[in-house]
This record gives C-alpha cells, structure tokens and sequence, in this order.
C-alpha cells in the first residue's frame, strides 16, 4: 500500500470515526512520524478533502446548535409563550406563534418591525409576542419601562400604540420625550411615569432578562418561532419560510 493511498484511508477513517475508535497513541513513534508527514502530504496535494471535513463538521454543529435551541424552548415554554404579562397581538388563536425579544433603540430590531408587521398582515394566522429587552443603555430602559407602565396604567390598546410609536420613533428618548408622548395619547403622563420606576414594572424586565439569559439571547433583536430560535435580524422571506416550516 502506498504512502498517499494508507494516508487517505487513515484520513478518512479518523474523521468518520468517534474519536474514542481511533487511537494514535497505538502506534509507534515511528509509525506516528510516518502517519503524520503521510497525512500532510496528501492534505497538501487534496486540501478540498479538509475544505469538505470542516464543511461536515459545521453542519454536525449547527444541527447540534439548532437541536439545542429546541430543547430550550421546550424547557421554557411557559415563560416564552404564556408569561400572563407580556401583550399578545397578531391573531392571538394563530396556529404558530412568534415571540420577539427587542429594544426600542436597537436599528435592526426598528428594521425588522417592518418585516414583522408586514409578516403578520400577510399570514394572518400568528401569534406575535412582544418581550420588552432593553440592552443598549439608559435610553433603551426608559423606552421599555414606559411602554410597560403604560400597558401596566392603560392597557393592551395603549401599549400597542405606544410601542408602534416607539418603534418607529429617532429622536432621543428621555423623560420629557416620553411624557409628551403620553400627552398626545391622551394618556395619563404623571401616573404612567410614577410607575416606570416602580416593581412591577421591573419585575417584567427582570423576568424578561432571565429568560434570555436561560434561552442564551444576548442580541436584539430576537425571535422564537414556533419551536425555532433565530437570533437577529432576518428578512421578511427567512421569517415567512420559517414561519411555513412550523406548518409541516
């Protein structure tokens, strides 16, 4: 057997094989040496065959990865699906439901609200989730804690509106911003800040950051759908195809 050919073979049978089945320490220090130049020189003459070995080994992790996010799902879906504080919009008797985690101030999460919007007009047959996740500093957490105050003061209608607003909204979002929004949603801007910094408000927001710390999200924004995670922006096909795939 020639050197390129034992070379190839013993390639291909270490990288199809567990590691616990091939053992190197079994060979000698002479067969180590003769094996390790064996194996440079025929990667050297055919390095497609470890293009293609990588190529295998990112799929097996990203299978691994994707079975992985199932099983975080499925440990946490009471909290992801029904929290009994987060709104619930889209057509809340849909037959797959898509849970966002996003912050106001995030340019891809303003860049997927028009998807998403656009996703539920279309189907109309989602369940949208929203979950409050500020995570790009102060302004961030004031949007979050207004819109979750108002909500908490004036109900599902109003937080809506609110967020639709807050989605869509480019200035800087301090207390005077957030109090002349309220103004000009007929709200009551004294009560709803009251309770911004109030605990149930932060209650939410705490909950909300432990679940993503449970579902390992650190980005925004990010969506569970169905039983599938996808974490960051996507296009209004990838979100559809998805969506679709749930279907199955």
């Amino acid at each position: 057997m020639t050197r390129k050919i034992f070379a190839a073979l013993a390639l291909s049978s270490a990288l199809a094989l567990p590691a616990s089945a091939f053992d190197i320490s079994d060979m000698t220090e002479g067969e180590k040496a003769a094996f390790g130049e064996a194996v440079r020189d025929y990667l050297m003459e055919n390095p497609e065959v470890l293009i293609e070995s990588i190529n295998v080994l990112e799929q097996r992790q990203q299978a691994q990865e994707a079975q992985d996010d199932v099983t975080l799902v499925e440990t946490n879906a009471k909290d992801i699906f029904e929290d009994g504080y987060s709104w619930v919009g889209g057509n809340p008797e849909g037959d797959v439901t898509m849970v966002e985690f996003l912050d106001y101030r995030c340019g891809y999460c303003k860049k997927a609200y028009e998807a998403v919007e656009k996703l539920l007009k279309e189907d109309g047959n989602i369940r949208f989730i929203i979950k409050e996740f500020p995570i790009l500093g102060d302004q961030s957490d004031l949007a979050a804690r207004f819109a979750v105050a108002v909500q908490q003061i004036a109900g599902d209608g109003a937080y809506v509106d609110v967020h639709n607003t807050l989605m869509t909204f480019r200035g800087d979002i301090t207390m005077d911003s957030l109090k002349r929004l309220a103004e000009t949603k007929s709200l009551d801007a004294d009560a709803i800040i009251k309770r911004m910094n109030e605990e149930p408000v932060t209650a939410v927001l705490r909950q909300n950051h432990q679940l993503a710390a449970r579902l390992k999200v650190s980005g925004t924004p990010a969506f569970v759908i169905g039983t599938e995670m996808m974490r960051g922006y996507a296009p209004y096909e990838t979100m559809a195809s998805i969506v679709d795939s749930q279907r199955d």
